[in-house]
């Protein structure tokens, strides 16, 4: 256990024309450091379909990082991709992870709900989506973070080669 290659995708169109600091993104990469994990990439894209999908698959494919975090995106306004990009870019599901996610932040907010979040695998990478509010993606990812060690370690397999595309 430990030793995870992280990567984190804020998913803002302010955060992309450096209107707005990403205290998101810093949020995560702060409990991701926190847990010993190594932060391989940390990068903002707009509100764009093929921005958000592109990087993801170049973590994936090309970093070949255990896991990436994206914050932002998630919610119900027109330009709230990042749900739509990760389905294209993920092979399998993962529907867990949002799952408990959503049913605890429902205990702090009925917003929860409104929630479009996704999570899957590609290759050997699990990709979580988390809120777009430091707040939201610190809470959110403290959620699942018990389970993430046991479920990296079980995409890793038995040390094998996962396949990249």
């Amino acid at each position: 256990m430990g030793g995870y290659r992280v990567a984190i995708l804020t998913v803002s169109d302010k955060g992309s024309r450096g209107e707005r600091e990403d205290l998101s993104g810093l949020a995560v990469e702060e409990a991701v450091r926190g847990m010993g994990w190594r932060v391989e990439a940390r990068d903002i894209v707009p509100d764009e379909l093929g921005d958000i999908e592109a990087k993801l698959r170049h973590y994936c494919d090309e970093l070949g990082v255990d896991l990436v975090l994206t914050t932002g995106g998630t919610g119900l306004s027109p330009r709230d991709l990042t749900p739509e990009a990760t389905r294209r870019v993920i092979h399998r599901e993962a529907p867990g992870f949002v799952e408990a996610m959503r049913a605890a932040s429902l205990r702090v907010t009925p917003h929860a709900m409104l929630s479009r979040a996704a999570s899957g695998i590609r290759g050997c990478t699990l990709v979580v989506n988390l809120p777009g509010s430091p707040r939201g993606a610190r809470e959110n990812l403290e959620v699942i973070l018990p389970a993430l060690p046991h479920g990296l370690e079980k995409l890793r397999g038995d040390g094998g080669e996962c396949a990249t595309t």
